[in-house]
């Protein structure tokens, strides 16, 4: 036998540590790595088309809305395999004392039933007993109330489908929000760059010039005071370029990682749309209440239905054995295992509800009727919403295709300002201020120029989404491509 020597003794546990923190982080790897690949990955540079695509791919509340039609489809089928009928069947063994006496009991389910002659004495001795039965019920006429049932069951499965739709919209309309927002956050940090660099090369010629002492130290000091603000609007149009690319991968379905987009046609002249006058009832908002309308009405007609008798045909085979003999004697053993007596029995059987529980009724009848008026009145608002909603959306677009149409003479002038101002500050025949000013000018012509392009997209993303349909607005920015752009 060999005795280990401590420092021996030491190592050994330091490479059996070292063993086990290496398998740890080779599991642990192994696991982060199909993680990260169970992440959905969008493509390199996102279009409006693909966001929309991945967003109905990937995003939560889409796959929520599908298993909800799963689960409604999966209730209709419930409802109609109340159509069917119902065979039961029973085994069953047991072993118990037969003391039985003369008397009733009221309907309960704690005391088990005991048949048989009753005895004289109790005794305490037990005997075994079997039963086994096959009882076979149909419902043969209800009225109605299996039907109404299947009505509502099939309402909630529109009901279910037009949620679905109504959540595909919604996050179609987030991701194309999203995308413009991106798309104008995009054009101020393009903006506020070029102002940086203006800024930049106006500080350098004003300290040059005060250097040599052609003009006063204060004109540099402003100089660097515009730069510093351009700077600081700079960062802050970053900051709000990079909330904006946050939220589009939220609503892309994304936990981490930026998002990269491909703005090219929305920076070109957005075509005009093909008239459409989608009516506000085919709106998704309208026909998921629609839907919501007819489960109302589908649940009142299975309360009005719930007071019809109902008539059944029904069977029963049955057979019992006992290890007990009518006077009482116990003949032991496994007497009583089998089965001694088998007996049948068919017939109809007429039930009738609850004749007290007419006023219960007719107040769930008020109530499912008062939630039909009020799923109608949701229904009315919805389409008051749709129809304030088409006409605003047009405004926009009229506005905003007005706005856009003057924004590059606007760039045009501003421009030919601050070349103006500049070669004119060169020359001594103007101040820092007066080129400081026409800067200003320029940078707030061009943001609001690129702006104005992307709010003409923004305002018949508002159109389409008053009219309940996307696809013509994403037909519209592809088809941008193959317009010629305007020089900014």
């Amino acid at each position: 036998m060999r005795c280990f020597t401590k420092g021996e003794t030491v190592g050994k546990r330091s490479g059996a540590r070292r063993t086990r923190m290496l398998i740890v982080s080779v599991v642990c790897v192994a696991w982060a790595s199909q993680a990260r690949a169970q992440i959905p990955r969008p493509p390199p540079a996102l279009t409006l088309a693909d966001a929309l695509q991945f967003a109905v791919d990937h995003y939560p509340a889409v796959r929520v809305a599908i298993e909800q039609v799963q689960s409604s489809t999966a209730g209709v089928q419930v409802a109609r395999a109340a159509y069917l009928p119902r065979l039961d069947a029973l085994w069953q063994t047991n072993r118990a004392t037969v003391n039985n006496v003369t008397g009733l009991l009221l309907p309960q389910s704690v005391i088990p039933g005991i048949s048989g002659p009753p005895l004289p004495a109790s005794a305490g001795a037990s005997a075994w007993g079997t039963a086994a039965g096959a009882f076979f019920s149909w419902e043969l006429v209800d009225f109605g109330a299996r039907h109404a049932s299947l009505r509502g069951a099939e309402a909630e499965v529109a009901r279910a489908r037009a949620g679905e739709s109504l959540t595909r919209f919604e996050v179609q309309r987030a991701v194309a929000s999203a995308f413009l927002a991106v798309a104008h956050a995009e054009q101020a940090v393009i903006a506020t760059r070029a102002d940086v660099e203006r800024r930049l090369v106006l500080a350098r010629a004003a300290q040059t010039l005060a250097d040599n002492q052609l003009r006063p130290g204060a004109e540099a000091s402003r100089a660097d005071a515009e730069r510093a603000a351009a700077e600081t609007r700079a960062i802050l149009a970053r900051q709000h370029l990079t909330l904006a690319e946050t939220m589009l991968a939220r609503v892309l379905g994304l936990s981490t990682g930026a998002v990269a987009i491909d703005v090219a046609n929305l920076l070109a002249p957005a075509p005009s749309p093909a008239s459409s006058g989608a009516a506000a009832a085919a709106h998704p908002l309208a026909l998921a209440q629609q839907a919501s309308v007819e489960v109302a009405r589908a649940h009142e007609e299975v309360v009005a239905r719930a007071n019809r008798p109902k008539l059944f045909a029904q069977s029963a085979v049955f057979g019992r054995g006992s290890g007990a003999q009518y006077n009482g004697a116990l003949e032991g053993g496994a007497t009583g295992l089998g089965l001694d007596r088998a007996n049948w029995a068919a017939g109809v059987q007429l039930v009738f509800p609850n004749l007290f529980e007419f006023t219960a009724l007719r107040a769930r009848r008020q109530a499912s009727e008062a939630t039909t008026r009020a799923e109608r009145a949701r229904y009315d608002e919805a389409l008051l919403t749709v129809t304030s909603e088409q006409h605003a959306a047009a405004a926009m677009v009229d506005a905003a295709r007005a706005v856009a149409a003057q924004t590059p003479v606007q760039v045009a002038a501003a421009r030919q300002t601050e070349l103006q101002a500049s070669a004119r500050y060169q020359a001594g025949l103007a101040s820092i201020v007066e080129v400081a000013d026409a800067q200003t000018l320029l940078v707030q012509a061009e943001y609001q120029d690129a702006a104005a392009r992307v709010d003409v997209w923004r305002a018949l993303l508002a159109e389409a989404v008053a009219r309940g349909d996307l696809a013509p607005f994403v037909r519209l920015v592809s088809a941008a491509g193959s317009v010629p752009r305007r020089e900014p």
